[in-house]
C-alpha cells in the first residue's frame, strides 16, 4: 500500500475536499509545487490556478483557486483558498468573457481603470481556463 497524506481544501464559502491523497500539485507564488506524504513543513502563498489532488484510489481531482495559502505538515496538507471551485463546475464561457473584458480594459486604459485589479482579473480568468483545459486533457474529454 502506498503512503498517503490527509488533504483539506477549504474556502470562505465551504470545505471543498477532505480526504487522503498520494500527492497534491499547486501553483505557488514562487513556482509549481508537488507535495508528497511526509513532506517537510511548509507555509506558502498560492497564486490563482489549479490544484490537482492525486487521490489514494488513483483518480485525480482538479480544483481552481483564486489564491490563498498552503500549509504542509508531514501528515496533513491544508489549502486555504480565497475562492475554491471544482474544475468541472467552472463556467468556461464566463471565464472567456472575463478574460476578454480584462484584455480590453488593459488596452483601453481609460482614466479610472485600476490596472492592478484588471491584471488580477485577467490572471484569474486565464487560470480558470487553464484548469479547465488540464482537466479535459487528463480525463480525455
Amino acid at each position: 500500500m502506498s503512503m498517503t497524506v490527509h488533504v483539506d481544501i477549504v474556502s470562505a464559502e465551504a470545505n471543498i475536499f477532505s480526504g487522503t491523497a498520494k500527492m497534491l500539485h499547486a501553483s505557488g507564488e514562487m513556482g509549481d509545487l508537488g507535495i508528497l506524504p511526509r513532506h517537510a513543513p511548509l507555509l506558502t502563498k498560492l497564486k490563482p490556478g489549479e490544484i490537482r489532488v492525486e487521490r489514494s484510489d488513483g483518480e485525480d481531482e482538479f480544483y481552481y483557486i483564486s489564491g490563498g495559502m498552503l500549509e504542509v505538515q508531514p501528515h496533513c496538507i491544508t489549502v486555504l483558498a480565497d475562492t475554491a471551485i471544482r474544475a468541472k463546475d467552472l463556467d468556461e464561457a464566463a471565464a472567456k468573457q472575463a478574460k476578454e473584458r480584462a484584455e480590453q480594459a488593459l488596452l483601453d486604459q481609460k482614466g479610472d481603470v485600476d490596472i492592478a485589479q484588471v491584471a488580477h482579473e485577467l490572471a484569474e480568468a486565464m487560470a480558470q481556463l487553464q484548469a479547465i483545459s488540464k482537466m479535459r486533457a487528463k480525463s480525455g474529454r
